[in-house]
């Protein structure tokens, strides 16, 4: 028996009678509902906020990106799972913040058995799943890997090490390697001595792949891709770690070399949302399909790249590993042609963990028990927002020390161990720069208090507050 037909499911969120308000306030029938919608994330690696047009960006070309956008909603308030990508992941995959997941670091504990992840949660409604790209959610021969995890196919990365290597000799297929001919890696780990295809490129094509397969179904595509994540190893052996087989079109800007080819990386991005939509809209599936674009975390320093250089981290403090708005405010935009009001925007502060309940009343998929999210179907569709008031978003992170942060309305608490607490008002002041600890201590405390509640230990992940 699949694991996920054991699964102990809840009702949808929304009651009846608002679910049914929802389809006639949206001219969605029940046929149409019961017809239900595909589903796609597109997710990029390392992307930051302030990395794409239609979040500021002024030199980067992002046309498809900026296309989504202008037809469908750019939530400015949107959160990744974590600041960095296993947890992210995880928390994007089981509806979890990351005082709850399973995984809240990079590392190598996989999902367990027990949990349930957005691809079962769709399976068990007839989806056809696959996840192309990384994971970073269980290796090999454990009960993380994607096909026990409610994916039908997998083609990629298991290992977020591994999936730093742009010009690997194999990705994995199911639970099989399959070798990439013609790259050779070389002494160095990670970096290769003959490079001839890049690893992105056949991503992208397995997605277009995997839509025209199965244009007939009703399918989920995770497209989960690694750009523009440095090469961290060929950042350390050779110095330029914005790993890419050209330039284009920045050949002749007069920028630094690894700028130029982490500007390339975004726009080789972008041309793969382009055509994504492209394909969705020759196949006829552009009404039919719900698409995500959104990253797992901030923006990097590492392969010599310099977030500064693009500002991209837009008008936030903070990069990769921090828990400043830099290190967790991503673009978030979701497009459903034909239901979605096109070019609005929204808001109100959501994270990763609201995509599974979300996707989940879209489905028709009852909710798993017990998740930190909630469903943007109110948001997405122009309604009502009272749930979502005074609503605590959490996140924690073990590297450099423990983090942890708190936004509930417009108040940002920063709690790193051992140094005293911040406050930040992010309706005035969004870099964080005005400590406002000493200002409202009584609002700290209160905020202080609440973490203690909103999180539970972890036998895996041992903070000094346990």
């Amino acid at each position: 028996m699949r694991k996920y037909t054991r699964r102990n499911f809840l009702g949808n969120t929304l009651t009846a009678g608002v679910a049914l308000n929802l389809l006639i306030n949206n001219n969605i029938t029940s046929q149409e509902q019961g017809e239900k919608p595909n589903f796609i994330i597109i997710l990029a690696d390392d992307l930051g906020y302030g990395d794409v047009g239609c979040y500021g960006q002024q030199n980067i070309l992002t046309p498809n990106i900026d296309r989504m956008a202008r037809e469908g909603m750019i939530f400015t308030d949107g959160y990744a799972g974590s600041t960095v990508c296993a947890p992210s992941r995880c928390c994007l995959m089981t509806g979890h913040h990351t005082g709850h997941a399973r995984i809240r670091g990079n590392g190598t504990v996989p999902l367990a058995p027990e949990d349930v992840t957005l691809a079962e949660v769709l399976k068990s409604q007839g989806y056809v799943t696959g996840l192309i790209g990384k994971w970073g959610l269980g290796e090999a021969e454990t009960s993380g890997i994607p096909t026990l995890q409610g994916f039908d196919e997998f083609y990629g990365y298991l290992n977020q090490g591994h999936a730093h290597n742009y010009y690997p000799d194999f990705l994995w297929r199911g639970t099989k390697k399959e070798k990439i001919e013609g790259n050779i890696i070389s002494e160095v780990p990670g970096v290769c001595s003959t490079c001839t295809q890049y690893s992105h490129d056949l991503l992208t094509k397995e997605a277009i792949d995997f839509i025209q397969r199965n244009k007939s179904k009703n399918f989920f595509l995770y497209l989960a891709l690694t750009i523009p994540h440095a090469n961290n190893e060929l950042g350390n052996a050779k110095g330029n770690g914005m790993e890419v087989p050209n330039d284009e079109p920045y050949s002749d800007r007069p920028w630094p070399q690894t700028q130029k080819n982490h500007a390339a990386m975004i726009t080789r991005l972008d041309d793969t949302v382009g055509r994504v939509l492209d394909l969705l809209n020759e196949l006829g599936l552009d009404e039919k399909t719900v698409i995500l674009f959104s990253s797992d975390n901030g923006p990097h320093k590492e392969g010599g790249a310099d977030p500064e250089f693009f500002k991209s981290s837009g008008p936030f403090k903070g990069y990769k590993r921090d828990l400043y708005e830099g290190g967790i405010r991503v673009p978030f935009i979701i497009r459903w042609k034909g239901k979605i009001a096109q070019g609005t925007k929204c808001d109100v502060p959501c994270a990763f963990w609201d995509v599974l309940p979300t996707f989940a009343e879209l489905s028709g998929a009852k909710t798993p028990q017990g998740l930190d999210g909630i469903s943007l179907v109110p948001l997405i569709f122009g309604n009502e927002t009272s749930s979502f008031k005074n609503r605590p978003l959490y996140w924690e992170f073990y590297e450099q020390g423990f983090k942890q942060a708190l936004r509930i309305e417009n108040w940002k608490l920063v709690n790193i161990h051992g140094n005293p607490p911040e406050l930040y008002d992010l309706s005035i002041d969004k870099g964080e720069n005005n400590n406002l600890a000493s200002t409202y201590p009584d609002k700290c405390s209160e905020l202080l208090n609440i973490l203690k509640e909103i999180r539970t230990p972890s036998q895996d992940w041992k903070s000094p507050i346990d």
